[in-house]
């Protein structure tokens, strides 16, 4: 089996936390499966995630950060986002790295469109994992939610830009998970990570 190049990308904040260890079961997994994997810690990248402008005429210079971050993705055949739910969407900073790095030329092109009248997308050839951190369950998510945050990820930002198809595991009730949950959690994310899925 020839391995994948994956980028791993944990989506929160903080210097440590359970999305962090789902970022690294994952990698860990699919390095030891064969596969090629680089991993960013969103915590670790400094940038402003303000995109500043109110359109793309006038665009803000990647920082390095940013700019290995679209290199990891272009490089990639395999995307994995891990990243808890924070008042129905992803962090602030995580919103903010797609607004500033998924740019035109780069994520999707203003000047061709679909059949749909959209802008091409430019990250086709890749598929995608979100791992999907929250306190709310799923079918609060989606009876009640109508999987909003689900329809964003896939449809308006990873999706948008190519990255199909796109694959997306929730866990639920992350702050205060039962005896035994997280574990289990883990082992899960790690048979993922090993198929490369």
């Amino acid at each position: 089996m020839t391995g994948k190049r994956i980028y791993v990308l944990n989506g929160h904040p903080a210097k440590t936390s359970l999305t962090k260890s789902m970022a690294e079961t994952y990698a860990s997994a699919a390095r030891d499966a064969g596969h090629d994997v680089r991993l960013t810690h969103l915590h670790d990248l400094e940038f402003d995630p303000d995109y500043g402008f109110g359109g793309y005429v006038n665009k803000k210079p990647l920082e390095p950060a940013l700019q290995q971050v679209t290199d990891d993705i272009a490089w990639s055949e395999h995307i994995v986002i891990a990243t808890p739910v924070w008042w129905g969407g992803v962090p602030a900073k995580l919103k903010g790295l797609f607004d500033r790095a998924f740019l035109p030329g780069f994520a999707f092109d203003t000047r061709n469109t679909t059949r749909l009248g959209l802008p091409a997308p430019l990250l086709g050839g890749r598929t995608g994992r979100v791992l999907m951190l929250s306190d709310t369950p799923g079918w609060v998510f989606q009876l009640l939610y109508r999987n909003a945050m689900m329809v964003q990820l896939k449809g308006q930002i990873l999706g948008f830009v190519g990255i199909k198809p796109l694959k997306i595991t929730q866990f639920s009730g992350a702050s205060h998970p039962k005896d035994g949950l997280v574990e289990k959690w883990l082992r899960k994310t790690a048979r993922i990570g090993a198929a490369a899925g």
